[in-house]
């Protein structure tokens, strides 16, 4: 199969999933809401906004390292590292603007996702191994820091908790900052040399690099994007709970890699869209919050995750054989 045909196929094959996620939540919430008609009030539809923006910011992150043929496992921390940070410097006296705060926050987030990709990259280690090690390491630093300490409301800006409930026209502030980086994210990846570059990598790493790619540059670039992005959400995090502690974003990376598969990026690299991870993670969010108004137990929120990532991948393969098969018939009568 050439390169031209591959991304025929990808391409084919993202819109197919994204639609189809899609009208898959269009399904679920109109179930939902005709079960409860509650759940579509204007209070269910911010907090459904409000809990997917978090995970859909991870997912976004997620996506620039997954297209590259790698994982990050270590969002979780990372978020918990940097809410911490931020929570801390906002409830003490050092008079630091919140703006300043929330830089220092994405900092944080970018240090660990350096340290990440220079492991990867330059070590040649694997990134399962090296993120699940860096998981455990950032969340012991943040552990350490709070010492059981944890943060409240009453301690931090009474400006910065507003923003965690702000709107504009009924839509979330916090889910409006997701969207911009959404937007920008997407635009990156489809319209620059580098976004490219980082889906020839997924594709072929070894003619990715033979081709004069950088791609132990690319790879850092993605998991600092990665825990750049991760750190932002650390900082939303703490606006939209106002209560902090060490746990924070604790086991919430596999909800993130769930977000990304089932939202159609490929697991083995090289194909899907943010906008499609972003809609995985509203997806998941709203399985959470639909299961308890249908009477179903949340424990079976997990068993429907696994699900649907088992369903994803099978789909993803299914589909691929499918189009090969389609390209290699039109190819043949040609």
């Amino acid at each position: 199969m050439t390169r031209v045909q591959r991304q025929v196929i990808l391409s084919k094959l993202g819109v197919f999933r994204e639609l189809g996620i899609l009208a898959a939540l269009v399904v679920l919430i109109a179930v939902t809401a005709l079960s409860n008609s509650r759940f579509l009030s204007a209070q269910s539809v911010k907090d459904l906004l409000l809990g997917s923006t978090v995970l859909a910011l991870l997912a976004v992150g997620q996506t620039i390292v997954v297209i590259t043929r790698n994982v990050d496992l270590s969002v979780g921390s990372v978020l918990g590292l940097s809410a911490f940070a931020t929570a801390t410097l906002l409830s003490g006296d050092s008079g630091l603007p919140v703006p300043v705060v929330a830089v220092v926050g994405v900092l944080i987030g970018a240090v660990c996702g350096l340290v990440n990709g220079t492991l990867i990259a330059a070590a040649r280690v694997p990134a399962l191994v090296v993120t699940l090690g860096t998981m455990y390491v950032f969340r012991g630093i943040d552990y350490t820091w709070a010492t059981g300490k944890q943060i409240n409301a009453a301690d931090m800006p009474t400006g910065f908790l507003k923003l965690g409930t702000a709107t504009v026209l009924g839509v979330p502030v916090l889910t409006m900052f997701a969207v911009v980086v959404l937007v920008i994210a997407a635009y990156y990846l489809a319209s620059y040399r580098g976004g490219r570059e980082l889906y020839a990598i997924g594709s072929e790493p070894d003619a990715a690099r033979l081709s004069g790619i950088p791609v132990g540059k690319r790879v850092t670039a993605a998991f600092v994007a990665s825990g750049a992005l991760a750190g932002l959400a650390g900082v939303l995090h703490s606006a939209r709970f106002g209560t902090v502690d060490a746990n924070a974003g604790l086991g919430l990376e596999l909800n993130v890699v769930a977000a990304v598969v089932v939202g159609g990026v490929a697991i083995f690299g090289g194909s899907g869209s943010v906008y499609g991870a972003a809609l995985g993670a509203v997806l998941l969010t709203t399985i959470g919050s639909a299961l308890p108004v249908l009477g179903i137990n949340p424990f079976w929120q997990r068993a429907a995750v696994g699900a649907l990532i088992i369903a994803a991948i099978s789909l993803d393969r299914a589909l691929v054989v499918r189009l090969s098969k389609a390209l290699r018939a039109r190819r043949n009568r040609g």
